[in-house]
């Protein structure tokens, strides 16, 4: 199967470069993942579409300010570095993805607005790519990322960040922070929605993905099969129906992967998934095997992404490229900011 096989004609004018007026009026396609039938609604009619009892499952990751820029000390020119993940806590290394990372060599040092001095440390694995190492005299903190920070946005939203999406590209029920990039289909979601969903009977639970490296990287892969996920870090509970997003999908199919290669066979004594802290690179394409998930919500991805595989896997191929090019059709808002999907 081709990276090709997952393309769709896309006009630019249809990738949303801000959030909806007001969060949560946005459209929503319901989509039978049998038939393939498209369904036209709004969110707003989202608690109507779901069957009572049902168990909802979000991912409670808060992004950080990770898109920070330094002052390269030898040139005095300024430098983007998106922070992804500690390598080592004790010695202060951060993973950082870098722009021009080609010029930016082991030795240079950069200096962030407060001040703050990091040297690039050699990684392992490094190396010819666009990651660098970050070495603090320090261990930076939350409110460091807040003094020097700036919100994440894909690099699709051609603009930097204000004040607006400090809040609009947070979840409202995100409480764990550790993302780079914001686990987008719950920006769908208000304090009153989750209030009807809970009138209506229906539970939710909080699985915790830190959106990692993953979320940044092309499919750069002819063939699918070749493409390695980077991972990204779990902590599961409770058992899933409704998936929010495809963060919460990997989750939960994760630790389901894990329970049979443990041995175990999921489902047996009413076992689905297991707390716990664990990192998952799982890479989900048309052919993989749901264990955990049989209802997704998610909003509408890139052409030729992970993203757009996986939710592939979920609803079949043709169902969603056929789907996607109705939402062409109709004027649907596309990526981070956009439209929404429950297939079901």
């Amino acid at each position: 199967m081709l990276t090709s096989d997952f393309n769709f004609n896309l006009p630019e004018d249809l990738i949303a470069q801000h959030p909806s007026g007001v969060r949560g009026q946005d459209k929503l396609m319901l989509l039978n993942r049998a038939t393939g039938e498209v369904e036209h609604h709004m969110m707003d009619d989202l608690p109507d579409l779901i069957e009572p009892g049902t168990l909802m499952i979000f991912n409670n990751s808060r992004v950080r300010r990770a898109r920070v820029y330094g002052i390269k000390e030898t040139t005095g020119r300024e430098t983007e570095f998106m922070f992804l993940n500690t390598i080592d806590k004790e010695c202060c290394i951060w993973n950082t993805m870098v722009k021009s990372a080609k010029k930016q060599k082991p030795g240079m040092h950069y200096k962030f607005p407060d001040g703050t001095v990091a040297e690039i440390v050699d990684h392992e694995g490094n190396a010819g790519t666009e990651f660098r190492a970050l070495k603090f005299d320090f261990a930076i903190d939350e409110d460091w990322f807040e003094r020097n920070g700036h919100i994440p946005l894909p690099p699709y939203i051609k603009r930097g960040d204000t004040e607006e999406d400090s809040e609009r590209y947070q979840n409202v029920y995100a409480t764990d922070t550790g993302s780079a990039a914001c686990p987008t289909a719950g920006l769908h979601f208000t304090e009153e929605m989750l209030a009807r969903l809970d009138a209506k009977g229906i539970e939710r639970r909080f699985v915790t993905l830190h959106v990692g490296l993953g979320t940044f990287l092309p499919v750069r892969e002819e063939n699918i099969e070749n493409h390695k996920m980077h991972e990204e870090w779990s902590k599961a509970e409770g058992r899933p129906i409704l998936a929010v997003g495809t963060t919460s999908v990997r989750t939960l199919e994760s630790v389901a992967q894990k329970i049979e290669m443990e041995g175990g066979v999921v489902g047996a004594n009413n076992e689905w998934v297991r707390a716990g802290t664990n990192s998952t690179s799982i890479f989900m394409y048309p052919g993989f095997k749901f264990k955990v998930v049989d209802k997704m919500f998610t909003n509408f991805h890139t052409p030729e992404s992970t993203l757009i595989m996986l939710v592939s896997a979920f609803a079949g191929r043709e169902h969603i490229l056929n789907a996607y090019n109705t939402a062409v059709e109709n004027r649907y808002r596309f990526f981070s900011y956009g439209d929404c999907m429950f297939i079901r």
